[in-house]
Parts: structure tokens; C-alpha cells; sequence
């Protein structure tokens, strides 16, 4: 039984997926900052584009640290100039068949350099968190129990041959030249 997909602009903060972060659960130290609510004093909050976009020029406490949701249909070159104020950036997953996140996430690390904390969030399936790691991600919420149960088992998915390249440990390459080569 999966979990109901929570998006921050319909249903903020309400609910909280357990958070899988360097090979295990993990206490969640950010919140969704519901529309309209003011910036707490300290703490972690992550905020929708828009509301980013209304309030990048406004004040806010110095000890606040800045999480930015993304929708899979958002364009990467949106959101680049961006990315510095931001400690982590959480893309949306609203079904286990939708794979823009991973275009968004490798853009992110490869193309824009961003080196904060890239979650997935949503419909994230056991097989999925391997090629999602490979992307750059590096935190997941996970609602579907099946992922839940067998992570809580202490499996974890292995593929251990890769023909595309991909962000982490790798096969040096031209070991397995019919697959992939060096660019020119």
C-alpha cells in the first residue's frame, strides 16, 4: 500500500515519509514552510518556487537554512542561478514512472555544480534508489511500504555493472569499450 503523494502546495507539512540518508533512516531536521507562514527564528524550512521567488528579497533570520521543492516538470536553467542559496533541494517523484527527476538532479550536480543535499521525495521504489543515487541523489522519503519494509531488513539494491556513466563509484571506463567511450 503506497502512501498518498504529499505536494507542499496541496498538502504541506502534514505528512512526513520516513527519511533514508546514507544507507539508513535518518530524523528528518527539515520542515515545509506552509504558504503565507512566516520564516520561524532558526531552523531548516523548505519552500516552493514560488514561494521562493517571493520572498528572496525579503529579510530573513540569519540562522534559517533553505530547502527548495521542485515539481518534475520545472526546468533545470529555471532554477540554476538559484541553487547557492540553497542547502537542499527536494524533487518531487508523484509516480515511480515519472523520470524527469533524475534529468533534474544529474543537471543540478553535473551541469550547475550544486553540492547541497538533492532528496527525492515521493512514489520511490526499491529498485529505483540505486540508479536514483547514481543521478546524485543522496536522501530519499519513501512512502511505498514494500521499499520500507525490505530497507528496514537491511537490504539494499546492488547492480553491480553500469553502461551509462553516472555520479559515484565507476567502472573505469574503456574496460568495456562496445558500452561507452571518453567524450572527445
Amino acid at each position: 500500500m503506497r502512501r498518498p503523494y504529499a505536494s507542499p502546495r496541496r498538502f504541506i507539512g502534514s505528512l512526513k515519509m520516513p527519511l533514508y540518508k546514507g544507507d539508513a533512516f535518518a530524523p528528518d531536521q527539515w520542515r515545509i514552510l506552509a504558504q503565507g507562514e512566516d520564516f520561524p527564528p532558526s531552523g531548516k524550512v523548505i519552500l516552493t518556487l514560488p514561494q521562493w521567488q517571493d520572498a528572496k528579497h525579503q529579510a530573513r533570520p540569519a540562522d534559517i537554512a533553505l530547502g527548495l521543492f521542485v515539481e518534475p516538470g520545472t526546468s533545470a536553467q529555471t532554477i540554476a542561478p538559484e541553487l547557492r542559496h540553497f542547502a537542499l533541494v527536494m524533487i518531487a517523484f508523484p509516480k515511480f514512472t515519472d523520470g524527469r527527476g533524475y534529468s533534474l538532479a544529474h543537471q543540478f550536480r553535473r551541469s550547475y555544480g550544486f553540492r547541497g543535499e538533492l532528496r527525492a521525495t515521493g512514489d520511490i521504489l526499491f529498485d529505483q534508489l540505486q540508479l536514483l543515487a547514481r543521478c546524485g541523489f543522496d536522501s530519499f522519503d519513501i512512502r511505498d511500504e514494500a521499499t520500507l519494509r525490505l530497507l528496514e531488513e537491511g537490504r539494499r539494491p546492488d547492480l553491480g555493472i553500469f553502461y551509462q556513466p553516472g555520479l559515484g563509484r565507476e567502472v573505469a571506463e574503456e574496460t568495456r569499450p562496445w558500452a561507452r567511450r571518453a567524450l572527445a
